[in-house]
């Protein structure tokens, strides 16, 4: 259940109102919290001062509601509402904007976009897991290399592939503009089989997956990264499917990850860290503009649902010496 505000009252005075002479601040924090037992055990070990101060000056208002099955995830959604995308899950164009900014000529309202990312999958007795990634330590010249691997499996269906970064690859196809696919951050440490989807072109998908670890079992270049240490690429994932929409505002919201990679690989100790790195910094960054008078927001994003707060007029119970000086940001978080 979500914390509630003290009952408003009618008041005589004049409200305060946000300055106008800066431009708002919005930050947003994906993977704030987590449904696990232990992501669970580590919000209650945090203390978040900044936070509290925060919250207890800002208005909760869009409250974004979805599940944990969702093919995006909460801030996805909320990136998408700011930049007046259509709202499709799965079908969010996020590769169409990384690939822009990789310098690739995705045009709006072209051909559809995918990020084909390199990946490790892990094969254990009950399931195949998805690795993050990251894990891989891809330089551009082995990226480049298992790149060019892989690009004959694609031409024959007619699909064009771009590199764009050692960790991000890019498909163009005609399909692509309405296949819907899970977020990578999604799979990662999970079951892929949950998140491959029936949809025809998947199917297809699938079998390009498939077709890609058959090419890379014992492939030369992954028998010298095992020399080396280091985890093989087996396959990969495709995501962030969709057309190139429209750039979005001039001003776009401030996104702060450094909860991810934590929360991906179920460090709750590190998650702990990054949250306190977070209040000491850019919360308490957000806390000054607030204070100054300058309009702010924040939106705190979980598995499931996004929360944001931003600033309003403040009637008489949130000023003066009265006023509360702090709000507990565990309800919030556990509703996320």
């Amino acid at each position: 259940m979500l914390p509630e505000r003290p009952p408003r009252r009618p008041s005589c005075r004049g409200k305060a109102t946000p300055r106008a002479d800066n431009p708002p601040m919005h930050l947003v924090l994906p993977f704030a919290s987590a449904t696990s037992p232990a992501a669970g055990q580590a919000l209650s070990t945090l203390h978040l001062p900044t936070l509290e101060r925060l919250l207890a000056r800002l208005d909760p208002g869009v409250r974004d509601e979805g599940d944990e099955l969702a093919l995006n995830l909460p801030h996805e959604r909320v990136l998408a509402r700011v930049w007046a995308w259509p709202l499709v899950d799965g079908g969010l164009p996020f590769a169409a904007r990384a690939a822009q900014r990789d310098g690739l000529p995705a045009v709006p309202g072209e051909a559809g976009w995918g990020l084909l990312s390199p990946t490790h999958w892990h094969v254990g007795t009950e399931q195949v897991s998805l690795g993050d990634p990251a894990t891989l330590v891809l330089d551009a010249t082995a990226s480049h290399a298992f790149f060019d691997a892989l690009a004959p499996l694609f031409a024959d269906g007619g699909w064009a592939l771009h590199w764009g970064a050692p960790a991000r690859w890019y498909a163009t196809h005609p399909s692509l503009r309405d296949l819907p696919t899970a977020s990578l951050d999604r799979v990662i440490g999970r079951n892929v089989d949950l998140w491959l989807g029936a949809h025809p072109v998947a199917r297809l998908v699938r079998r390009l997956q498939a077709e890609a670890q058959m090419l890379l079992h014992d492939h030369p270049l992954n028998v010298a990264r095992e020399a080396d240490g280091l985890l093989p690429v087996n396959s990969f994932w495709l995501s962030g499917t969709g057309i190139t929409q429209a750039a979005g505002p001039d001003i776009p919201p401030e996104v702060d990850t450094r909860l991810r990679a934590p929360a991906l690989a179920e460090d709750w100790a590190a998650w702990a860290e990054a949250w306190a790195a977070l209040d000491a910094g850019p919360l308490a960054a957000l806390l000054a503009r607030s204070e100054a008078g300058d309009a702010v927001q924040l939106t705190l994003c979980g598995e499931r649902h996004a929360q944001t707060f931003a600033t309003a007029p403040r009637p008489w119970w949130r000023r003066g010496p009265l006023a509360p000086r702090r709000a507990d940001p565990a309800p919030w978080l556990t509703a996320l």
